[in-house]
């Protein structure tokens, strides 16, 4: 039994990207799921399953659905980091399928920017690195980018070149936070946050809130919104801590991305546009190597020529992804909500004319959990 095509997104909807004050991280979720449903011609008494993950509530599926007063028959809490969501898409269509709910909501909300200095996380402390004064997770990152600078020449000019091409995706949103152009120099010249990263290799920190709203394709059918089909997904992890990952420049978003193609019975070519979480520079050169885009070793030269800039070889992150848009402390389902944007043809001036395939990847912690998930305008590809 297969899940692909079998379920369907038919709402989307994301609130308050930037900052937000006075707002709570389950308020936000609230506002995304209600708005999410009114997209999709539905309403909470229709809501049977809950999805949502959260640095901030140890039992997230009880503190939302207390907050918007439902009883789901299934929930899902899956704690995976940003990727989380992502895979929870699959596991909504899987308990579609199943007959555990009938109506699925995935949900995230983060106050991080409006809690800077003040926020408490529950996230665990790594016994292994903490003591000896890694911080969590620029720290890792900067060891990563070592490495990869050691092994394959890249350089810090060719990382800056991301950062570059996902200001000039977020220049076409109309609530951007940063809607001016961003060159290598100036990347180069902010200040060292880990070596060698800097500052604008780096995501921005903000607040958000966002939901998607999933249901069976064939009853997707009957609703007002345009559905787009789930058509392969995949899951993959190894390694908990950034110490035990077993090579610093090789991520098995490689397997989580095969698994999603294979379901789908699509190829790299095929693919539309595509959302990569790119919480640094270095991480989304890794994952694009990673999951094919370039040979291992080869993203340095891959990234540079306005290749990933509108008008070039990929969309990629086309709202500006983490690095110029938007970065609540968990991305993963942000990237879903732009993918579904695309498919539907309502993504304003960034729009991929004729955008029929998306391919979305997410990472979870120091590149450790991934998840791949291929969106269709239709429910084969």
């Amino acid at each position: 039994m297969s899940i692909s095509g079998s379920a369907a997104i038919v709402g989307a909807a994301q609130v308050d990207v930037f900052r937000t004050e006075g707002r709570s991280p389950v308020g936000l979720m609230a506002v995304a799921v209600r708005r999410a449903l009114q997209d999709a011609g539905l309403t909470l008494a229709d809501v049977d399953g809950l999805f949502t993950s959260s640095s901030y509530y140890a039992m997230p599926t009880l503190t939302l659905g207390e907050y918007l007063g439902i009883s789901p028959t299934h929930v899902d809490s899956t704690s995976i980091g940003g990727c989380g969501f992502i895979a929870q898409l699959a596991h909504a269509a899987a308990a579609l399928q199943a007959g555990l709910c009938t109506v699925a909501v995935i949900a995230y909300g983060s106050t991080q920017r409006s809690d800077a200095g003040k926020l408490v996380s529950m996230a665990e402390q790594s016994v292994y690195e903490l003591p000896y004064g890694l911080i969590h997770p620029i720290g890792a990152f900067g060891m990563v980018a070592q490495r990869h600078m050691h092994q394959y020449g890249t350089t810090s000019a060719q990382l800056a070149e991301l950062a570059v091409s996902a200001r000039q995706w977020a220049m076409l949103v109309d609530d951007a936070p940063y809607p001016t152009p961003l060159t290598v120099d100036e990347v180069l010249a902010s200040s060292i946050i880990a070596s060698p990263l800097h500052r604008l290799d780096c995501c921005l920190v903000t607040d958000g809130g966002g939901a998607i709203v999933l249901t069976s394709a064939e009853r997707a059918a009957d609703l007002r919104s345009d559905p787009v089909f789930l058509l392969g997904a995949g899951e993959a992890q190894n390694h908990r801590n950034i110490s035990q990952m077993a090579d610093l420049t090789t991520t098995v978003a490689r397997d989580s991305s095969h698994r999603a193609l294979s379901m789908a019975g699509v190829a790299l070519d095929d693919i539309d546009t595509v959302h990569v979480y790119d919480a640094f520079t270095i991480s989304l050169l890794v994952l694009l190597e990673d999951l094919g885009f370039c040979a291992k070793g080869e993203g340095g030269a891959f990234v540079g020529e306005g290749r990933l800039a509108p008008g070039g070889q990929l969309a990629l992150n086309t709202n500006g992804g983490g690095l110029s848009y938007t970065h609540p402390g968990m991305l993963g389902l942000f990237l879903v909500i732009e993918a579904v944007q695309q498919l539907r043809g309502n993504a304003g001036r960034r729009q991929i004319p004729g955008a029929r395939l998306s391919l979305v990847h997410g990472m979870g912690m120091t590149l450790a959990a991934h998840a791949t998930a291929v969106l269709s305008a239709t429910p084969q590809a």
